[in-house]
């Protein structure tokens, strides 16, 4: 995160997607920024949204209309100015910068891990979102990506996750479906979603306590964010879904021989479950029964 991203239309999609997620579940959150210092560029000028309240204010009112105010009172952006408001009930912020160099980058980790400490779930925006083979721990601007052993070990302290994360090159489906892969294997015992948005992806572990939240979760989100924050869909049109993903998935569950791990699919309507393995969770909004969420369980 860079303050000089504050409140741009990502921003109002993020910031959209916490607040349902605390509506639905009452979780208590930790915000860690993972401040990265402004570069200059034009990344972030993306707020002409704010503009069009008709076009966007009714996602969520509130949150519009604050981010609106927040900008609006002055030419300096910065991500702490939301902490002022009652946007996020129940939550801290951490929100020292993220260092480079790797003995400084385990102290501020262990700092965030101290912060935790007393909240179920840890919100992490680093700029770019999971590590990436070209940035090892430790080099010049590592700063902007969330590292695996650092996913870990928040989860072993028991906490909850959701991770900011750009789209690279490959076609969404399959790099969705990659990343929840890795980050059930990261999070043993989790139940993985991914809420997708027109250029970033959320990625959400929960931790075996919360796995109830899920259904509720997914439901407020489409509730009130339909057409602009979506439950992950690896299915092509009309929620088709490939049997490579759930075999891929499967193999997952069935490899991990100590705790019950859950991965979530969009369901197409009609699909007969014939798996053993295969759970479904469907809601349905409107007078036309419109499929708002579809979820494929997949368990030990």
């Amino acid at each position: 995160m860079k303050d000089q991203y504050f409140g741009d239309i990502n921003d109002y999609r993020n910031f959209g997607l916490l607040r349902a997620i605390l509506r639905a579940s009452q979780l208590r959150l930790l915000i860690a920024w993972m401040l990265t210092p402004n570069d200059g560029s034009t990344d972030g000028k993306h707020i002409a949204y704010l503009n069009k309240p008709d076009h966007w204010s009714h996602h969520d009112p509130v949150l519009f209309h604050t981010i609106q105010n927040l900008l609006a009172s002055g030419p300096q952006r910065q991500a702490s100015s939301i902490e002022s408001t009652d946007l996020f009930p129940n939550t801290g912020y951490f929100s020292t910068q993220v260092p480079d160099n790797p003995a400084a980058r385990s102290a501020w980790f262990a700092s965030l891990c101290q912060q935790a400490e007393g909240y179920d779930l840890v919100f992490l925006d680093p700029d770019n979102g999971l590590e990436v083979k070209s940035k090892p721990y430790g080099v010049r601007n590592s700063s902007k990506y969330l590292y695996w052993h650092e996913v870990t070990a928040l989860w072993e302290s028991g906490k909850s996750l959701l991770i900011f994360q750009h789209y690279n090159r490959e076609k969404r489906p399959p790099f969705t479906q990659r990343m929840l892969t890795a980050l059930s294997k990261a999070t043993p015992g989790s139940l993985v979603e991914a809420f997708s948005t027109k250029f970033v992806v959320f990625l959400l572990a929960l931790q075996p306590e919360h796995h109830s939240l899920h259904v509720p979760i997914v439901n407020t989100v489409q509730e009130n964010w339909a057409g602009q924050i979506y439950h992950w869909e690896l299915a092509q049109a009309h929620y088709g879904v490939s049997s490579g993903s759930l075999n891929e998935l499967a193999e997952v569950n069935r490899s991990n021989e100590h705790s019950s791990m859950m991965v979530c699919i969009p369901a197409p309507i009609g699909l007969v479950n014939t798996t053993p393995y295969i759970e479904w969770s469907f809601s349905y909004t409107g007078l036309a029964e419109r499929l708002t969420s579809g979820s494929i369980l997949l368990g030990v």
